[in-house]
């Protein structure tokens, strides 16, 4: 992306499966471009000459079709709530110079979303797009057009409030003595469509989540198709990707239809130290239609990939470190090994999947408190595992660290530590053998 900004739109009428039926929208408008520069903005204009401050400024302006051109910040939203609700089809693009002629969004051009914990803040997802309810102005619900979330960094770790400060381990409930906010429950960016609506998260990074679903969650309804490529999710509570349903029809016709590919999803952890749920790096709904090529999905606390009765294809997956298994259809459990000759819902052509040992670059003193973190849990969690726990120097020996005898103390429970960008961002800037995501071009 370090070159000059043209069409850098993608258009999902293009995807494989064909048009939509009925994609056309029930408005006509076609939609303006916006600017926001955290540094060089000001006002409501939202102009290039005159870009706006933050795209919580100006929400309550955007019409269906706008789109969204974010340059290089820190946006903690209107009011430094932390959470931007947007209830129109649209199109936001970040990673932009000042100047808005080119992008660069996981180096020298990041446009960060996050917030601040402070006591009665938005707890809401950070970026939240809903279309699937009715707009106030005609009382009808949109039908068709586009989302498109491009180039922006989702970092929660400034609105989690950590056990005494440190830095170690979340807490869910808020402090009021402290005037502390919980850790908010939810996912960096949630789109949830309306019929016919295609929907496109790509090129995003999202990290410190503690949902209880998807860091990156994407409902797609009847007839609508989503895409969900070249992501990088790492350090998030829940399920990494969680791919969605809103249709509940008969007609396979119309079922929701993914493509999710080219993305790496890592260290994934379970809503709590002793919860039985969440911990994947991709959760797919029933009732949807799926292609999941070229992924690397690693170091779920439960698994890669959890599929609850969707038909899907798997080619060229990368499974590494997951606790409890590498594939899981609704009940069964099993291996990467063991997938195609065991799954239910797999597509025969499905091929290439693989499970493999990895380095991963994250920054030693991240690496170093993951890796002496305690498990905690219910027996019942633990019975019945399909895919071994990594052991402790097998797990130091994928970040590069000294092997030895015993963890490193730490003088609290480590769950969800925080991760910084500059500590993250280096395990996904380059794919293993093509599987997993890249610098975004």
């Amino acid at each position: 992306m370090k070159n000059q900004i043209s069409t850098a739109i993608i258009l999902l009428v293009t995807l494989n499966w064909g048009v939509s039926q009925n994609t056309s929208p029930n408005f006509s408008n076609e939609g303006r471009d916006w600017f926001i520069s955290k540094t060089t903005g000001s006002g409501q204009m939202g102009t290039k000459e005159r870009p706006a401050k933050d795209l919580g400024n100006i929400i309550h302006h955007l019409k269906p079709n706008d789109r969204i051109h974010i340059a290089e910040g820190i946006y903690l939203s209107k009011g430094s709530s932390g959470a931007d609700e947007i209830n129109v089809p649209v199109k936001i693009y970040g990673g932009y110079d000042t100047s808005f002629t080119t992008r660069d969004p996981w180096d020298a051009h990041k446009t960060i979303f996050t917030g601040t914990n402070e006591y009665m803040k938005s707890t809401q997802p950070r970026i939240y797009i809903r279309t699937d309810q009715q707009r106030e102005n005609n009382g009808q619900k949109s039908t068709g057009s586009e989302i498109v979330v491009d180039g922006i960094i989702v970092d929660h770790g400034p609105r989690n409030r950590y056990h005494l400060d440190k830095n170690l381990a979340i807490r869910r409930k808020a402090s009021p003595k402290t005037q502390q906010n919980p850790s908010p429950e939810s996912g960096g960016i949630v789109i949830v469509g309306s019929n016919f609506t295609n929907v496109a998260v790509q090129n995003c990074v999202v990290m410190n989540t503690a949902p209880t679903e998807g860091a990156i969650s994407v409902r797609v309804f009847k007839g609508g198709q989503g895409i969900i490529q070249n992501n990088f999710c790492i350090n998030n509570t829940g399920y990494g990707i969680q791919a969605r349903t809103g249709y509940m029809g008969s007609d396979e016709s119309l079922l929701p239809k993914f493509q999710i590919k080219h993305n790496t999803v890592l260290f994934t952890w379970k809503h709590d130290p002793i919860a039985s749920y969440g911990g994947d790096a991709l959760a797919i709904d029933q009732n949807l239609v799926a292609s999941i090529e070229n992924n690397a999905l690693g170091y779920g606390h439960m698994g890669g990939l959890y599929n609850k009765g969707a038909k899907i294809t798997m080619k060229n997956n990368l499974f590494t470190g997951n606790g409890k298994y590498d594939y899981r259809e609704i009940n069964d459990k099993m291996a990467v090994a063991d997938i195609l000759d065991e799954a239910m819902y797999l597509d025969p052509m499905s091929d290439g999947n693989q499970g493999l040992l990895i380095k991963i670059p994250v920054a030693e003193r991240w690496a170093e408190i993951y890796a002496s973190r305690q498990e905690i849990s219910r027996e019942e969690v633990d019975a019945a595992v399909t895919v071994p726990n990594t052991g402790a120097n097998q797990l130091r020996s994928i970040f590069g660290l000294n092997l030895q005898g015993s963890g490193v103390a730490m003088d609290a429970e480590i769950f969800l530590p925080l991760i910084t960008i500059d500590e993250a961002l280096p395990a996904g800037r380059y794919p293993w053998d093509e599987m997993g995501c890249n610098i975004p071009k």
